[in-house]
């Protein structure tokens, strides 16, 4: 274990701090509880690296620090308080000196605490996990409930009548076995099926995917997305009520077209044409309803995706607590069902490397769309899509929440947000530089922006990053 400063450089040039790395000023000192803390969490998240005596935002100066001077009485302490060793090495960097602290990962199936909080990373903060995410944990090394069964017992004949096995074969565009046999070990190697001494089971994985009609599979039949469409703005009085009945890769194509025919149409005048545009994107609609499917927690019982369609908005949901903060969907990416994204996005039904949000914000914008509202529930978590509102009709949190993703999507574009992209993104004059300076000194002040440059004086040069950037 040798850090050399060359490491310690490399490490300054990430584009943010994630899961697994965290930097640290510290030029005099350190507190102790923050330091336990740290460790917890990072452990917690797989293990990673603490780095002291280095500034945390771009370009993360080296400024050394004089915290710990005696790296192994810390180390002690550590171990004490935690139950768990954490080394401690000094690395003279040429700029001054730099604290690392090499933090294990959590064993399997553990969860280290603090005073008897289980901390994880959320952004730029440190937060007590979810009990989804606890659970999921503790059910590490078991087999997960994509591996367990969905219907055991199935002669050869059974597997073809219950699983749409042409349709794999269709989206992979690959051609279909000259035989049966063929065809099943082809889905005996993907998991979607097991054999046994009975014949074969059907995995929850298999059936999830490619049931024809989930209805036989008395656990699945229930994980089926929901679409509802309300009459007005509540829930009062409802249109339609429509479970999908094909499984999640099958009949993906025909639910994104059921529920886009049922988007509401806005007349546009362009150029003295009249046409019909739908009142929320395609693509934005396909990219949310794969999430949902996707990041959806399966062990959560009596729950299922849901897609409710009001006249003015749009509402996608999915059991579950996400693994990261809201804040951070546009830039950071952490599946819950690896199995199931792998093979979604071999299928082409998502990407599998967290640009889904990025497309949705940029479809909102394009549209003149409030900004997409993701919300986090006790048991579920949902994204609103909203109709056309000019910015007049907008309030605060609409603004706010519009002007950070906005800076978001610059940033992972390389870019940096101004007030001429926010104009542009509003669609706005260059007379209402005034308005989008207001929302922008509101949403720093809301501490979801800030100044790229912070010595940077004149206001016509100034750009903004993520408060996370």
């Amino acid at each position: 274990m040798t850090t050399s400063p060359s490491q310690i450089d490399a490490w300054r040039t990430a584009r943010s701090e994630h899961q697994r790395l965290e930097f640290k000023e510290a030029k005099t000192q350190f507190d102790n509880r923050k330091l336990y803390k740290y460790c917890v969490a990072l452990a917690n998240e797989g293990g990673g690296y603490l780095l002291l005596g280095i500034e945390d935002a771009p370009p993360r100066k080296v400024v050394g620090t004089a915290a710990f001077n005696d790296p192994v009485e810390m180390a002690a302490k550590l171990f004490q308080t935690l139950g768990f060793r954490v080394e401690i090495e000094e690395v003279l960097h040429p700029d001054g000196r730099v604290l690392v602290f090499h933090i294990p990962s959590r064993p399997l199936g553990t969860v280290y605490d603090f005073e008897g909080a289980y901390l994880m990373r959320a952004g730029e903060e440190l937060l007590p996990m979810s009990e989804d995410r606890l659970r999921a944990i503790f059910a590490e090394g078991q087999p997960d409930w994509l591996s367990q069964p969905a219907m055991k017992a199935c002669d050869d004949d059974r597997v073809v009548q219950l699983l749409d096995t042409q349709s794999y074969f269709d989206l992979l565009d690959l051609p279909y076995p000259v035989n049966r046999a063929g065809v099943l070990e082809r889905f005996e190697s993907e998991k979607l099926i097991e054999r046994d001494s009975e014949g074969w089971t059907i995995t929850n994985l298999g059936g999830m995917l490619f049931a024809k009609k989930l209805e036989p599979f008395e656990r699945l039949a229930r994980k089926a997305a929901r679409v509802i469409v309300y009459e007005g703005t509540n829930k009062l009085k409802t249109k339609s009520d429509r479970p999908d009945s094909k499984g999640y890769a099958v009949g993906f194509r025909g639910l994104v077209e059921y529920i886009n025919g049922l988007v509401p149409s806005n007349e546009v005048i362009e150029q003295a044409l009249r046409r019909e545009v739908k009142m929320f994107p395609e693509i934005a609609v396909r990219e949310l309803v794969a999430n949902a499917l996707i990041h959806q927690d399966f062990t959560e019982t009596g729950m299922s995706v849901m897609v409710e369609i009001y006249e003015d908005r749009m509402e996608i949901s999915n059991p579950g607590k996400p693994f990261i903060s809201p804040d951070r969907f546009i830039d950071e990416y952490q599946s819950r069902n690896e199995r199931l994204a792998d093979l979604m996005r071999r299928l082409g039904i998502c990407e599998e490397k967290g640009s889904g949000v990025d497309k949705v914000i940029q479809a909102a914008e394009a549209f003149q769309l409030p900004a997409p509202d993701f919300r986090v529930g006790e048991k579920r978590t949902s994204v609103v899509l909203f109709g056309h509102l000019d910015i007049e009709d907008m309030d605060r949190n609409d603004r706010i929440r519009a002007c950070y993703q906005h800076c978001c999507l610059r940033y992972v574009m390389n870019q940096r947000m101004t007030n001429q992209s926010l104009r542009d993104r509003f669609k706005l004059p260059e007379s209402k530089v005034a308005t989008v300076s207001q929302i922008i000194a509101a949403t720093v002040e809301a501490g979801k922006i800030q100044l790229a440059d912070p010595s940077q004086t004149s206001t016509r040069y100034r750009n903004y990053v993520p408060f996370w950037a």
